[in-house]
């Protein structure tokens, strides 16, 4: 009942918004956080060698590098259309600051723009400019215009998001900093998914008796004659 509840809640906003959405927190923060400060420490000058393996991975790549020139135009444009036509969907994935994650699945031609009018739906606060942000390094998505595919954002990419707020707005910098950043009945989604109904266990059926075939039944043994006394034996 309470999966059925939460498909119901889930189909519900879907309508509203026009796209499926998750949303859920990510936990592997903490454990995040800690490899980032372990691979902050200072490498030893050995680690910057370059071993042999390095050495055909940069001959492999100048390798192909080549091949791709020597192709023809056409060629490249036509082994571009084969990767994309492969690619039948964008699941985009909108990390904000208090540590919630958006999930939202788009085709590859649509534009950046239904992101970002997603994103106004489902914000607490539509009434502040923000912007998307990839990392590393942090480089800011300005051009919208651009398909999911063509900005490298298929099938799948993690996009963050931050308000673009004047430092001189104290009033409105808090709650940039600590949120809420989604609506109350957003974040209310958390840990619910799409669930599909259980199938109804096949049972086997017992096999129909073969037609026109009777259990074999071991023929009845002739009664034993006692032997008959001969004419000729006179006693």
């Amino acid at each position: 009942m309470e999966a059925e509840q939460a498909k119901a809640k889930l189909l519900a906003v879907a309508e509203e918004l026009g796209h499926e959405i998750r949303i859920f927190t990510n936990s592997a923060n903490s454990a995040a956080s800690k490899e980032i400060s372990a691979s902050s420490s200072e490498e030893p000058d050995h680690f910057y060698d370059l071993t042999p393996e390095d050495y055909y991975r940069i001959m492999s790549d100048r390798i192909r590098a080549q091949s791709q020139i020597l192709k023809t135009r056409k060629m490249r444009e036509a082994e571009a259309a084969a990767r994309r036509a492969r690619i039948t969907k964008a699941v985009i994935r909108v990390r904000f600051p208090d540590n919630y994650i958006l999930e939202a699945k788009f085709q590859p031609s649509e534009k950046i723009e239904s992101l970002m009018h997603l994103l106004m739906k489902v914000v607490a606060r539509p009434d502040l400019p923000f912007y998307l942000y990839t990392t590393p390094p942090k480089e800011r998505i300005k051009d919208t215009s651009k398909d999911f595919y063509s900005a490298g954002f298929a099938p799948g990419a993690i996009v963050y998001f931050s308000y673009d707020l004047p430092k001189d707005k104290e009033s409105d910098s808090a709650v940039a900093k600590t949120g809420p950043y989604l609506r109350d009945d957003i974040l209310s989604l958390n840990g619910l998914d799409f669930t599909s109904e259980k199938a109804d266990p096949v049972t086997s059926e017992p096999e129909p008796p073969a037609v026109g075939t009777s259990p074999a039944v071991p023929d009845p043994k002739p009664p034993e004659k006692k032997p008959a006394k001969p004419k000729w034996l006179k006693l």
